[in-house]
């Protein structure tokens, strides 16, 4: 992406935004253990707008000028993590200018002092169902604006809206993130039968995405074996794979800054007619699921369309005998968005649209059989249609 690519996104969102300045800060690093930091990955709006994936950055936008804000990096830090100087910062964000951190704090009191109207990326509405914390630099920077301003509009409704539809530029860097993913999974298909634990899967496929250009995982990899598989994260990828039974990859790679997302069910050697009649029913629904999608096509319809397929393929398999049972297995929701972050905000659409990329997972997963079975692809709305952007990967077990 070039820097013309971030000044439309900066405009795009003044423009919506209908106020006088936009403040809004990047990540920090976070601890990982005594003085060493986990690696560091920029907030998904801030790098959207800038470009910049170094911490501790703010981005100040007026209808005249851009402003990126420099942290304050000793000689220490910069001796042991490096720095971005301020020519490189606005080579690859395109911002008029960089100033050093006093000096943003200085034009934030500035437009206080001058009875500006300002906007900034608020709160997730979600977040008191996350079990983690928040990182402190979005969160702080919103405290600081809400005490100095008497109102601080929140533009992340308007921020999701934009970012929902990909332009050209980001449908080929998710394009290009897919057939890495792609690729990984196609080097554990055929080497199935050599591994042994879910780890040596996890280990292929990531040296599959290193070695292919990508950044890394867009997400912790889910390689899931039996029962494992009905933790619907699960992470740890430590345990045994078992003859007779599912081992389930969720797993996308990251490039240029844009994910993948795409889940596969495989057989360890030869398994039960009951494992074979999940798959089945999981894999039905998922193409006449994806057949539902299109331009236009109402939101809310399409959710309740899914529960009908879902409902019938619990029912095909004799799992619909008491109220709870629907969500007992499958409890997730069957679409999220995908494109910077690996769980993309659509803006809350009533229909969907053009240029939307959205996932496609349905998944019944079955605790007292130890039986989780999930499909996933990425589906790009058309002008007429819809593409299968991860079509070429079978979804056959």
């Amino acid at each position: 992406m070039n820097q013309d690519f971030f000044r439309r996104n900066r405009r795009a969102l003044f423009d919506a935004a209908q106020v006088d300045a936009i403040a809004m800060a990047g990540n920090i690093s976070m601890q990982r253990s005594h003085d060493a930091s986990f690696a560091f990955e920029q907030e998904a709006n801030f790098w959207y707008l800038t470009s910049i994936t170094y911490p501790g950055w703010w981005l100040i936008i007026k209808k005249e000028a851009s402003y990126l804000v420099a942290p304050d990096v000793d000689e220490v830090r910069r001796i042991f993590d490096g720095s971005l100087s301020d020519d490189e910062a606005k080579a690859i964000s395109g911002v008029d200018v960089v100033l050093q951190h006093a000096e943003g704090e200085k034009l934030i009191k500035t437009l206080k002092e001058s009875d500006m109207s300002i906007a900034t990326i608020g709160e997730d509405p979600r977040t008191e169902q996350y079990h983690f914390g928040l990182n402190p630099g979005p969160v702080e920077m919103v405290k600081m604006l809400r005490s100095t301003f008497v109102h601080v509009k929140d533009i992340r409704q308007e921020m999701a809206k934009i970012r929902s539809i990909k332009t050209p530029e980001e449908i080929d860097m998710i394009r290009r993130a897919i057939q890495l993913t792609i690729n990984g999974f196609e080097t554990v298909r055929s080497n199935l039968r050599n591994y042994s634990y879910e780890y040596e899967i996890e280990a292929d496929v990531s040296y599959q995405f290193r070695k292919q250009g990508a950044i890394g995982h867009a997400y912790d990899p889910i390689v899931a074996a039996g029962k494992n598989a009905c933790t619907l994260h699960y992470v740890k990828n430590q345990a045994a794979l078992v003859p007779g039974e599912f081992v389930l990859l969720d797993v996308g790679a990251r490039y240029q800054g844009y994910a993948a997302d795409i889940t596969r069910t495989y057989a360890v050697g030869k398994v039960s007619k009951r494992h074979m009649a999940v798959h089945h029913e999981v894999e039905t629904a998922h193409h006449k699921i994806i057949g539902l999608l299109g331009p236009g096509v109402n939101v809310k319809k399409y959710f309740q369309q899914v529960d009908e397929i879902m409902r019938a393929a619990l029912h095909n398999l004799d799992l619909l005998r008491e109220k709870d049972d629907y969500r007992k297995y499958f409890p997730h929701s069957v679409s999220h968005g995908l494109g910077i972050d690996v769980h993309d905000s659509l803006g809350s659409p009533e229909t969907f649209q053009p240029g939307m990329i959205l996932t496609v997972e349905p998944g019944i997963y079955i605790p007292e059989e130890g039986i989780g079975v999930r499909i996933e692809d990425d589906i790009l709305i058309t002008q007429d249609g819809y593409e299968n952007l991860s079509a070429a990967l079978p979804t056959n077990m």
